[in-house]
């Protein structure tokens, strides 16, 4: 990567952690009055942070080795630690290199199943999967994010993926998409629901990206303030 881009993108990174701080403070400060109102209605929501494959499992493969499995977690911690931040509830689906399913020979399908499970436990869940991408040549790159059918999946969405593009892939021109029934967690799970691939693990630049410590700040960052926009949004109706 340039060191001219480098450099742009760390100030980029930087003003997103400024303008989310700004928005968390006023966030806090109307938290209490609409936790209040809202209290009437139903639970405060739980965010269910869940960062794909693990263990055995460790995903799409990069170039040089890197697991999707290791860039799902890293992502997933900074995003626990910025729901702490910001007195969010939530929960982690894992917090370390392991699976979910309770077989003594791992099984995929056990593996989603015991996710879902957990997801639909939690109280008044919203569920956030971090994911990669990966295809067969390094054309393709950028982020895009999957919505569950589930209302509320679809503005939860939309919403992370305009920011996104808006604060990390300005030229990037994916779109959000719903998902099909071959995605089991987003199939089954009772809440609204979002799967996000991060990037390519396919295309040399996103790689190097999201190996970037700072970089997956920044997408902890964008993640949270979405999460959070949507939780005001959805506290206005």
């Amino acid at each position: 990567m340039r060191t001219e881009n480098k450099h742009g993108i760390e100030r980029a990174l930087w003003l997103l952690l400024l303008l989310l701080l700004l928005f968390a403070a006023f966030f806090l400060l109307t938290r209490g009055e609409k936790r209040l109102a809202a209290s009437a209605r139903q639970s405060p929501a739980t965010l269910v942070i869940d960062a794909g494959h693990g263990g055995i499992d460790c995903g799409a493969l990069g170039a040089d080795g890197t697991r999707e499995s290791d860039l799902n977690l890293a992502i997933a911690l900074k995003l626990r630690a910025l729901a702490e931040l910001y007195g969010q509830d939530n929960t982690m689906i894992r917090q370390d290199d392991s699976t979910k399913s309770d077989t003594e020979a791992y099984s995929e399908r056990r593996d989603l199943e015991c996710r879902t499970e957990l997801t639909n436990g939690v109280r008044n869940p919203v569920y956030i999967g971090i994911h990669q991408n990966t295809y067969p040549t390094g054309q393709p790159s950028g982020p895009q994010v999957i919505y569950a059918a589930g209302a509320g999946s679809d503005a939860l969405g939309l919403l992370t993926q305009a920011n996104l593009l808006r604060c990390l892939y300005p030229d990037c021109r994916r779109v959000a998409e719903p998902s099909t029934k071959r995605l089991y967690i987003l199939s089954h799970v009772s809440c609204p629901a979002i799967l996000v691939e991060c990037g390519f693990m396919s295309n040399v630049i996103d790689l190097e990206q999201l190996k970037d410590p700072s970089f997956q700040t920044g997408l902890a960052t964008v993640l949270m303030g979405s999460y959070l926009q949507f939780q005001s949004n959805t506290e206005r109706i």
